[in-house]
């Protein structure tokens, strides 16, 4: 089911990506790392593996900076899967950019850490490089909890690699 999930929606960014290419005004992200690197008890740190979607066109200049709509999913190596749509904010120098964002979304514990609850927040601070036309490399640092809206709220911290190609 869980596997299903992702799949769906890999192949809805993939036809949305597809269809918007022709304007070029897609913003693609693949991204991998560690899901719960602060693991206290020590039996749920893993892998993690997403995908994220962003239309530049969509974006927003106010006086608190450029903010744009974010959509994604991740999948643990514990088949944890966490599907998420938020607001991303902009701030850049130079070549160097700080993306925080900020995420709710529905969390299916799998084989992996139970989170509580199946709302979830990600709270997110990424630091990204140009590194080609269009392209971007980047580290981010994620935090997952419930708010305490759930029955019990351990929270997890992520960390990860993303390469974002416009398109």
């Amino acid at each position: 089911m869980k596997l299903k999930l992702v799949i769906s929606l890999i192949f809805t960014l993939s036809v949305i990506a597809h269809v918007q290419a022709d304007q070029g005004d897609t913003d693609i992200s693949l991204y991998t790392g560690t899901f719960d690197v602060i693991d206290k008890e020590g039996d749920d740190k893993t892998t993690l593996f997403g995908i994220e979607h962003k239309n530049p066109n969509l974006f927003r200049d106010t006086i608190l900076g450029k903010f744009k709509p974010v959509t994604g999913a991740f999948m643990t190596g514990n088949s944890s899967v966490y599907v998420y749509t938020g607001v991303e904010a902009q701030y850049g120098i130079g070549p160097l950019k700080i993306l925080p964002s900020f995420a709710p979304g529905y969390y299916e514990k799998g084989d992996g850490k139970d989170l509580g609850s199946v709302l979830e927040f990600k709270s997110e601070v990424k630091v990204g490089f140009d590194i080609f036309e269009n392209s971007e490399l980047s580290y981010s640092y994620s935090h997952i909890s419930n708010n305490d809206w759930g029955d019990t709220n351990p929270g997890t911290d992520n960390q990860q690699i993303t390469f974002s190609k416009n398109f």
